[in-house]
């Protein structure tokens, strides 16, 4: 489980087949899950300055896997006591996104991007999502688009200041609002209420 903060911006040392070398300061240790740029990945090996994470075929189909080169976003797994200051993050990406526009306001930036239009029911206006690791709020949602609003210290402090229009970006809709969509498809297609188990399920994700 991760949070949407980051917490270090990485450089890449190499990229081949399936293997991502990193170079950070964070001291990860064999085994330990790291988001990259949103995607929950596992350190298969560690070194003096760094640690290689290994993308499966399939992560590498569903990924904006040109991003994978220069800088990235990182953000190790949260650990049992850890403050909790962004949302709830599974790294599981779940679409590109394609930046369709980047309107600078004076003291903020509105981001419009642009995703598939079956994803569009998880992302919710005034709710969280996820842009490459990055824990953020939807300010307005369209037919098959979004707006975010960034303020100058996050496009700073982020790779949002290297995106432009046509790039393409990892996406992490709400965790509820996905799981809140399955229930109600569920329950159209059973006519049936919720049981008590199913109460139950959905009250540990809080």
């Amino acid at each position: 489980m991760f949070t949407g903060l980051i917490r270090e911006i990485a450089t890449v040392k190499s990229f081949v087949g399936s293997k991502l070398s990193i170079k950070a300061k964070l001291k990860a240790k064999l085994g330990d899950s790291i988001a990259i740029n949103g995607a929950c990945l596992t350190v298969v090996s560690v070194n003096n300055d760094g640690f290689s994470v290994e993308l499966s075929p399939e992560s590498q189909k569903l990924l904006a896997i040109e991003n994978y080169e220069n800088e990235v976003h990182i953000e190790p797994a949260m650990m049992m006591g850890d403050r909790f200051e962004g949302h709830v993050v599974q790294g599981h990406v779940d679409t590109v996104g394609v930046v369709e526009d980047i309107k600078d306001n004076g003291n903020s930036y509105d981001v419009f991007i642009k995703v598939e239009k079956k994803f569009i029911p998880y992302i919710v206006p005034k709710g969280s999502i996820t842009i490459d690791g990055v824990s953020l709020t939807v300010n307005d949602v369209n037919e098959n688009s979004f707006r975010l609003t960034i303020i100058p210290h996050t496009m700073k402090e982020t790779l949002f200041k290297r995106y432009k229009k046509g790039s393409r970006v990892n996406v992490e809709t709400d965790m509820f609002a996905r799981y809140i969509a399955h229930i109600l498809k569920y329950q159209n297609v059973n006519t049936s209420s919720l049981t008590w188990d199913e109460v139950d399920a959905i009250s540990t994700l809080f």
